[in-house]
Order: C-alpha cells, then structure tokens, then sequence
C-alpha cells in the first residue's frame, strides 16, 4: 500500500505504467510467501521444545512468547530468533514506510498548486491513519498481553 501511495504521489506519470497488475500480484504473493514462512518457522520453533506437565497460559490468544515461557529447558535460541524475525518483519516494512513517507511529504512540499496539495494530503492522510492504526493496535496488543502475563506470573508467586 505505502509503495503505491509512494508511486502515485512522487511519481503520478510512471504510475500506470509501474503499477501494472503482474507487479500487484507479485507483490501480493510475496506477501503471503513471507507469510507462510514465519507461520511454519514458528511452528518449527514451537514442534522441539519439552514442556512442563502443567501447561496453562491465562489467554484465549496462543502467541509463540507466551509458549516459550512454559517451556522447561533453556529458551535463550529460541528466544532470539523470535526477537530478530519480528525485528526483521515488523521493522524492515517499518523503515521503508517511513522513507516513503519522507519522499511524499517532500513532494507534497514542492507542488505549486494547493488543490494539487490537498489531493494528495487525502491520498496521504488515509494511508497513515491505516498505518498507524495497524501499528499503534498491534503495539497494544503485545504491550496488554506482557503486562497481563506478567500480573498473572506475580499472582501465582504469592
């Protein structure tokens, strides 16, 4: 999404040409490829670990951090894969967003005309409202949830 806001604003007269279905697709089935693949890696991660006898995890929502900790056995691997898979997927998307955003705002800054402006502005705002929302929700999320685990671990203690 963030590169076709990128090429319809910075680059409005190659954008058909740019923008052509195949491309589309193509990105589309990378998306789903790279999908698939963290789904089987985590799965992989999940397949070799030994796990206590008592198994309870507080949440109807199973994520692979909440399992590695009832795992019995040293996760510090496990661990740091996790940490650098969602590193390079949640933060490599990230970073080309922000550049993007830094190109269309420096494009938006050069047109002359304000209706131009605004048109694109819209186009923008959209966009990042979406963004940030995915970001800001998904951020919640496993913020709640590692306060949450970490309540219940603390409610056990006593």
């Amino acid at each position: 999404m963030v590169y076709d806001r990128f090429m319809a604003i910075c680059h409005p007269l190659h954008y058909l040409v740019i923008m052509n279905p195949e491309l589309c697709e193509l990105l589309v089935l990378v998306s789903w490829v790279i999908i698939v693949l963290h789904s089987l890696l985590e799965s992989l991660i999940v397949l070799h670990l030994a796990f206590c006898t008592v198994l309870g995890i507080p949440h109807f929502f199973y994520e692979l951090n909440q399992m590695i900790q009832l795992v019995c056995s040293d996760t510090f691997l496990n661990s740091m894969v996790m940490y650098s898979v969602a590193l390079l997927l949640a933060g490599g998307p990230l970073i080309g967003i922000f550049y993007s955003y830094s190109k269309i705002v420096s494009s938006i800054q050069g047109m002359l005309s304000a209706q131009e402006k605004y048109k694109a502005f819209s186009t923008y705002a959209s966009h990042l409202s979406v963004v940030s929302l995915f970001y800001c929700m998904g951020l919640g999320v496993y913020l709640s949830s590692a306060v949450t685990h970490s309540s219940h671990s603390s409610a056990k203690a006593l």
